[in-house]
């Protein structure tokens, strides 16, 4: 049997979302489109954020860093996925294809544990605001964002070893447009039990104990707000943290959707469609709805604006 390994290093060939020439070309220009929302929502979100000091706040410090990761972990897959629909050449290398799932499973958790971190900020904002300052000081969410990062680090440091592993026998073509662990599990001649396993554990480790946070905040919060008397009050409240729910609600819904069930039951064509809303569609999302929805972003580009206005 001709196996495919680290020792001969072979390319694979990445089919992408469909074979239709017209399609593609459709596709091309829609990401095309949406990695440069992406790009510029993101940065725009950042720059906003550092020439704002009035958002100089934890809640904005980990905005800061959920755009990073959003504009990182897109740009780990967008620009391959354009290339493979605009050229006939569909290669990847074997080193290529690992190192865009590290990065893309690095990325994807660390983006799980700071969403939660930012739901621990919020839940300090309504049910402690008299300590907020104290609890959430500079060297406290310093420590949460190097905890988010450390433990994304350790998980596809984890799904990269047991994907190392893997033999892959005769055929070399990955059903998927980019490299993540289902598709390259299912194309495995390997017995991947095991594998799938373990994968699963850190995988619902991540999700569990991040959803398990971002729950436990809300549910104080909710109750929290029951308690407030005004009904303006709760809505200033519940303001607070709208954008974050919506976010949380798409990132984890599409997350658990394709990775929580057997790699071997990768289907091509409900997961490439979640996979596109997740790794392409939503970190262009996140800013769009962390601006339209929040008024002080709003109020901070009017400021920005007036300066710059001021200054000419």
């Amino acid at each position: 049997m001709n196996t495919l390994n680290y020792t001969f290093k072979p390319d694979f060939i990445l089919m992408g979302l469909t074979d239709s020439k017209e399609v593609q070309l459709v596709l091309s220009v829609l990401f095309l489109l949406i990695y440069l929302v992406t790009v510029l929502g993101n940065i725009g979100m950042i720059l906003i954020i550092r020439l704002d000091v009035q958002l100089h706040t934890p809640m904005y410090f980990f905005l800061t860093h959920l755009s990073f990761l959003d504009l990182s972990y897109s740009t780990v897959i967008t620009p391959k996925t354009l290339e493979n629909l605009l050229t006939s050449t569909k290669n990847i290398s074997f080193m290529g294809c690992f190192t865009q799932m590290y990065f893309f499973v690095l990325l994807a958790a660390t983006e799980c544990f700071l969403l939660s971190s930012m739901a621990y900020d919020r839940y300090v904002a309504i049910c402690k605001p008299l300590h907020y300052s104290v609890i959430m000081s500079k060297r406290f969410c310093s420590a949460l964002l190097t905890g988010s990062y450390v433990f994304g680090a350790v998980d596809s440091t984890v799904n990269m070893l047991c994907m190392g592993t893997l033999d892959f026998c005769n055929s070399n073509v990955i059903h998927d447009f980019f490299c993540d662990t289902s598709p390259l599990i299912a194309l495995s001649c390997s017995n991947t039990h095991d594998i799938e396993f373990i994968i699963f554990i850190f995988a619902g480790s991540t999700l569990l104990l991040s959803l398990i946070t971002i729950s436990a905040s809300y549910l104080s919060i909710l109750s929290t707000i029951l308690k407030i008397s005004s009904t303006s009050g709760k809505q200033k409240a519940f303001s607070t943290c709208a954008s974050h729910i919506l976010a949380v609600t798409i990132f984890y819904g599409t997350m658990i959707f394709t990775h929580l069930k057997s790699n071997k039951s990768f289907s091509l064509g409900k997961d490439q469609v979640a996979s596109v809303f997740y790794t392409i569609v939503i970190p262009m999302l996140n800013p769009l709805i962390y601006s339209l929805r929040n008024k002080e972003v709003k109020c901070a580009i009017d400021r920005i604006i007036k300066k710059r206005e001021k200054g000419l």
